[in-house]
């Protein structure tokens, strides 16, 4: 199966759901959302669920897949796994049951490190008290520029063992961060059709807060009509700190 992935913070991915709604304008360009259309296009079966056209689109409606919670257990090298690279597991429309069956394969899968990234922070709060976090379960929330520091507060309420910023797109200035209890910050800017440059400075000041709070900094790319176009180096210098590495578990 092909869970290998391109992105450069991780190592595969894995959809125990797919599809989503735009909920801020850090969903505006969609890459994964203009994805399920190919998809749906070409067939593909986890991708025939049509979304709302208002906020969401072909293929893109959200689904959950059972099936594919088998997935994990037939990877026996341990990887690096990007959880639901084309939904958002705390959607309003996942089940928390669900949500739980999702815990638990992580936790019965220890070999492995899963990163899982949501822009519905106010639902991972809200339920974050009902699962069990395993400790290889790293938890994030997209800021896309300052109005969506809030989503900060909730990442710290809850008791992941490792928290992190994806602040990509970055659309605006963070402004100062709050970063305790934040474990890792990747920062990048937009790409496709339509992208939204990002600035330097924007880039350079988060950056420069995470240096002096010692928090790893990971500059994925300055974005574009592609994600290579502009490269990766950032004054000089790629960026590519992660948090540090628990020991793999023994299978």
């Amino acid at each position: 199966m092909a869970d290998r992935s391109t992105i450069e913070w991780t190592e595969a991915t894995w959809n125990p759901t797919t599809g989503c709604d735009r909920i801020s304008k850090g969903c505006d360009n969609c890459y994964a959302l203009t994805l399920a259309k190919r998809l749906k296009a070409m067939g593909s079966p986890k991708y025939q669920n049509d979304g709302d056209p208002r906020s969401s689109g072909p293929g893109f409606g959200l689904t959950v897949h059972p099936q594919a919670l088998l997935l994990p257990y037939s990877w026996k090298a341990p990887r690096t796994v990007f959880v639901n690279s084309m939904s958002d597991l705390f959607h309003a429309r996942v089940p928390v049951s669900y949500i739980k069956d999702v815990f638990a394969v992580m936790r019965e899968t220890p070999q492995h490190t899963y990163q899982i990234l949501t822009k519905r922070s106010r639902r991972l709060r809200k339920i974050g008290d009902q699962l069990d976090w395993p400790e290889n379960a790293w938890m994030g929330v997209t800021v896309e520029d300052s109005e969506f520091n809030y989503r900060i507060d909730d990442l710290r309420a809850t008791p992941a063992c490792v928290r992190f910023l994806s602040c990509e797109p970055l659309l605006g200035p963070l402004g100062p961060v709050n970063l305790s209890s934040i474990g890792w910050v990747i920062a990048g800017g937009e790409s496709g059709k339509g992208y939204r440059p990002v600035e330097e400075l924007w880039v350079t000041e988060l950056r420069d807060q995470c240096v002096e709070a010692e928090v790893p900094f990971f500059f994925k790319q300055w974005g574009g009509s592609t994600p290579k176009s502009g490269g990766r180096v950032l004054q000089g210098r790629t960026w590519d700190e992660y948090p540090t590495p628990r020991a793999p578990a023994a299978v």
